[in-house]
């Protein structure tokens, strides 16, 4: 394993690299987003929800021009970049730890033939492997959680931003009042000790000379998605289990509960965050 990566990215390129976490996720997500969606009914396709957290963030970025270029932090299998070109016709750099999704990411960007506007980059977002002072978007969805040092990934994404650019990212995240020992089953199962808080990634970004744009809180969706999730793998339990070893499907079950239940108990929360780099 790579040792130019903290020890936390190295345990998430571990677990993202997996057979079974890659199997799961592309059969549970679709094999396009792994991020929390904007729920319209507690029945929606996960995927259709997970694509519209993806517009509603590109609505927010309505003024920024059409040459912009993005750097999307923790991308997964590329498919809020996908989307991005499609909608506005951006360039994107996709930057994401794990090698496994990194390569589905490159042959669905061959299929829909915008191998030209995507770039593919093995990184950590803690360290990402790019020149500073490129982008007028740095992205991200539901990846900083897996960093233990997050105001150091606050910082490398400001540094990445020209000035006037915009840092938007979504994350699950823990209220400031949130009992520590309520969330240990949380932090055992990202294997960290800590979640952010809004009020944090306010501090973090004002350190790194962001100022906030706008902070969207809805943590009813964080509940909803989960619960959505965990409701397709029960129903589908058997059926992933010809593919995914059921060990794994049965820890991401129990896993799944204690994100609901803590959401549920108002100890968790979830949203969108938009910054501006100070000119």
């Amino acid at each position: 394993m790579s040792k130019r990566f903290s020890d936390d990215a190295v345990v998430a390129e571990q677990y993202y690299n997996s057979s079974d976490a890659d199997r799961f996720y592309h059969a549970i997500w679709g094999g396009e987003d792994i991020h929390i969606g904007l729920y319209e009914s507690a029945e929606e396709p996960i995927a259709d929800a997970s694509r519209r957290t993806v517009s509603h963030m590109i609505a927010r970025l309505s003024d920024v021009g059409d040459d912009a270029r993005v750097l999307d932090l923790g991308a997964g299998y590329g498919g809020a970049a996908r989307q991005i070109v499609a909608a506005r016709g951006w360039v994107v750099d996709c930057v994401n730890i794990s090698e496994t999704q990194n390569a589905r990411n490159r042959g669905l960007n061959a299929d829909a033939g915008v191998e030209g506007s995507i770039r593919v980059l093995h990184g950590s977002f803690d360290n990402p492997p790019v020149v500073a002072g490129s982008y007028d978007v740095v992205w991200s969805q539901d990846a900083f959680l897996h960093g233990e040092d997050r105001a150091r990934i606050i910082s490398e994404a400001a540094k990445a931003l020209k000035g006037g650019g915009r840092l938007i990212f979504t994350d699950p995240m823990a209220k400031a009042n949130a009992p520590a020992e309520a969330l240990q089953p949380i932090f055992d199962r990202i294997h960290l000790s800590s979640l952010g808080t809004i009020e944090f990634y306010r501090q973090a970004a004002a350190e790194a000379g962001l100022d906030v744009v706008g902070v969207e809180e809805m943590p009813d969706m964080l509940g909803a998605h989960y619960s959505r999730v965990r409701e397709e793998l029960t129903r589908r339990r058997d059926e992933l289990a010809e593919i995914v070893a059921l060990d794994y499907v049965d820890r991401m079950i129990a896993g799944l509960g204690h994100w609901v239940d803590g959401a549920e108990k108002g100890w968790l929360t979830w949203g969108v965050l938009d910054f501006k780099k100070r000119d």
